[in-house]
């Protein structure tokens, strides 16, 4: 009777679902140790079904992948084309890849952007055959990519010497650009016309002292300077200055660019036989007047097309072509030709006009002689003429 409580059905049932409830849980934690220490609770998983792919694309940038700089070049296009094409079907990721490869200029992480792409579009054929198009367009051609210019003439040892020359020149015209405003690339395009006739005519001076020295070729001798100016040229480029009524008259501000500094001592042992106007073409390291007859040249011819009704601002081949040929044969007409002297470069024949115009749009110095939005601007320095007073 003591206990006799155990037997009442209030007490009975909830110690027996607690007694079983116990053992239970005891069962529970007996089994999870069990499977715990036989591994039965690790998550199996499963191979992603793009595996594979992801495995290629590790290959694919790993050590094998090229970094020289042909190569880089190759992978440059094939991002920028990617990019666009990705861009006709999903503009926000083209963009946003497009601001990451900007921002690092890393090739190979935009090219990895792009396979990600590539993976999610598997399956859409118009982007499948759009890229496949492109891509077997660029497996297609047998042509090897070359670290070298497709202006055949700029692969000569002489345009890398004419190259380090002309930079050293960068002062004077980026000078006679501030009082004329004529771009220096345009000067530097009648520059090289002239001086790649005198590398390729002149091989022992080049041998001798061009080539070594890193110089430009100075000419004293019926032309004069390094961009080749004719005695009589200069005259009619210093005539036209005055001559207020002339079709070639540029304007005030110009008028005494030419004046001449008696204060100034021009001669030199290679030049002292000349008269003062050639001795400041032909200056062994400043080549300031060569540049300064150079573009007055340009924009005097300029003037006379403009006139006439004829724009040839734009047309740098045809601005160098008559600065080879001179004054009497620029007359202005609706399709002015290109031309000028013909010579040979490694056996192909080139003229004035076209060496000018093919280094004008290379790009090559672009560092040094950068694209300016217009060839002929406003000077920035007005030189007046001192009037004398009494």
């Amino acid at each position: 009777m003591k206990f006799s409580f155990l037997r009442k059905k209030w007490f009975k049932i909830p110690y027996t679902l607690l007694l079983y409830g116990f053992a239970a849980y005891g069962f529970i934690l007996t089994a999870t140790y069990f499977a715990v220490k036989f591994n039965w609770t690790n998550e199996k998983g499963s191979v992603d079904v793009n595996n594979r792919y992801f495995s290629e694309m590790h290959d694919k940038y790993d050590q094998s992948f090229k970094v020289d700089s042909v190569s880089m070049i190759k992978h440059r296009f094939e991002v920028l084309n990617r990019i666009m094409l990705v861009n006709e079907y999903y503009p926000k990721n083209a963009n946003l890849i497009l601001a990451t490869y900007t921002e690092n200029k890393d090739e190979k992480l935009a090219l990895r952007m792009l396979d990600a792409v590539d993976l999610q579009l598997k399956k859409n054929k118009s982007y499948r055959k759009a890229w496949s198009k492109w891509k077997h367009k660029d497996q297609k051609s047998d042509q090897k990519s070359t670290g070298l210019s497709v202006f055949e003439w700029m692969n000569i040892a002489e345009w890398k010497d004419f190259k380090e020359a002309v930079t050293k020149d960068k002062k004077y015209i980026d000078s006679v650009y501030k009082v004329t405003g004529v771009e220096p690339r345009l000067i530097v395009a009648c520059l090289v016309g002239e001086q790649i006739r005198l590398f390729n005519s002149s091989r022992e001076s080049y041998k001798r002292y061009i080539g070594p020295l890193k110089v430009l070729a100075l000419e004293n001798h019926l032309s004069y300077g390094v961009t080749g100016i004719k005695n009589g040229t200069a005259l009619t480029i210093e005539r036209f200055l005055a001559e207020k009524g002339s079709e070639f008259y540029p304007g005030e501000k110009y008028e005494a660019l030419l004046d001449f500094d008696s204060t100034i001592n021009y001669a030199s042992k290679s030049n002292d036989t000349l008269d003062i106007r050639l001795q400041r073409l032909v200056q062994w390291e400043n080549h300031y007047y060569s540049y300064l007859y150079t573009a007055l040249f340009l924009r005097e011819i300029k003037t006379q097309w403009e006139k006439a009704g004829y724009s040839i601002e734009d047309r740098p081949e045809i601005l160098a072509s008559l600065f080879n040929l001179g004054f009497q044969r620029s007359v202005p007409k609706p399709n002015p030709a290109v031309g000028g002297s013909v010579y040979k470069i490694k056996d192909k024949e080139y003229t004035f006009g076209s060496v000018a115009y093919e280094f004008f749009y290379s790009g090559e110095l672009a560092n040094v002689f950068p694209f300016k939005k217009k060839s002929f601007d406003e000077p920035k320095t007005v030189i007046k003429r001192i009037v004398p007073t009494n």
